[in-house]
């Protein structure tokens, strides 16, 4: 933060000389102009001896030197206006590149941790197997779902981070068929999220029958991007609803939920690659800031888009459209 502000501070004290000099050379070179004109007429008023000749060529000069100054002004600020654009779009540049680089060091951190995570917890219940014999068939069991959720966590993540290389490469390739969506859905709800089902704190309403053209092993990624991130920012007692629905030629998938909302500034933002909404709130979950990113690029492979409204009277509602 240092080294940037010190860098931010030679970069405008840099320019600010450049223009400073160049408004003091423009100065200079109109005041030589009108000296330059007004020896002109000196040597003229000298050296001529027709008054009505003299008159003339005094006018012609001072025409001259009008058109010398307006020319060298006009000149003077086109060059300024470009000056100033070309440092504007230097700092923008800057700017972006400095977020960029500040994005990606917080999603190696972010993944670091993410991957540690479920590793440490699949070794200690693991080792928890290993060392209790004495354990129960009840205890073994729990102790096994919750490695092979840890796991799928893991795996789901390196899936994630496997997709946003594939679509910086252009390599992404839908396997399109005929899905029942309506259920391809449902399972994955009952695959990830049964609890939150069972205690009724997220609600489902899906359509019946619902058959689009699209590719079943990428669209599970959306279901659970959009209900993890309606969770991750929602208050101590959520309210998520998934609605998926027909609507003429296309299908709509809509996550609503009574979190912490999207402010206006940042709802075409956040589905920028390693993107997290700013706020030290949303910082202290965890993630890494592709989830969002996923869902639009699935959107659009799809032919589809997805978009962000505000929730009443607080959250956010995503609505994906294919």
């Amino acid at each position: 933060m240092k080294n940037r502000s010190r860098s931010i501070f030679i970069f405008t004290l840099l320019f600010a000389y450049i223009i400073l000099q160049f408004l003091w050379w423009e100065i200079l070179l109109v005041k030589q102009t009108g000296e330059i004109i007004d020896e002109k007429q000196k040597i003229i008023e000298l050296t001529s001896t027709n008054p009505d000749r003299l008159q003339n060529e005094i006018t012609t000069l001072h025409k001259k030197k009008k058109v010398k100054i307006y020319m060298v002004a006009g000149e003077g600020t086109v060059f300024l206006l470009l000056l100033l654009y070309g440092i504007y779009r230097i700092r923008k540049a800057y700017e972006l590149e400095t977020q960029l680089v500040n994005q990606q060091k917080n999603f190696l951190l972010s993944v670091t941790h993410e991957l540690k995570t479920p590793i440490a917890a699949t070794k200690l219940q693991l080792q928890t197997l290993l060392k209790h014999k004495q354990l129960n068939e009840s205890q073994r069991e729990q102790l096994l779902n919750s490695a092979l959720n840890e796991t799928n966590r893991l795996n789901r993540l390196i899936e994630d981070v496997l997709f946003a290389n594939s679509t910086e490469k252009n390599e992404l390739l839908l396997n399109k068929e005929d899905v029942n969506l309506s259920e391809l859905v449902t399972q994955v709800v009952s695959n990830y999220f049964n609890n939150r089902v069972e205690e009724k704190s997220l609600i489902l309403k899906i359509e019946n029958g619902i058959v689009h053209v699209t590719d079943k092993l990428l669209f599970p990624s959306v279901v659970i991007n959009l209900i993890e991130n309606a969770f991750k920012y929602s208050p101590e007692r959520p309210k998520v609803q998934l609605d998926l629905k027909r609507e003429n030629d296309r299908v709509v998938l809509t996550v609503s939920d009574n979190g912490i909302g999207i402010p206006d500034n940042e709802r075409e933002i956040i589905f920028e690659k390693f993107y997290r909404v700013g706020n030290e709130e949303t910082r202290k979950t965890k993630g890494t800031g592709l989830g969002l990113y996923i869902v639009k690029k699935i959107a659009e492979a799809n032919g589809g888009y997805v978009k962000v409204f505000a929730n009443q009277p607080n959250g956010s509602v995503f609505k994906v459209s294919i």
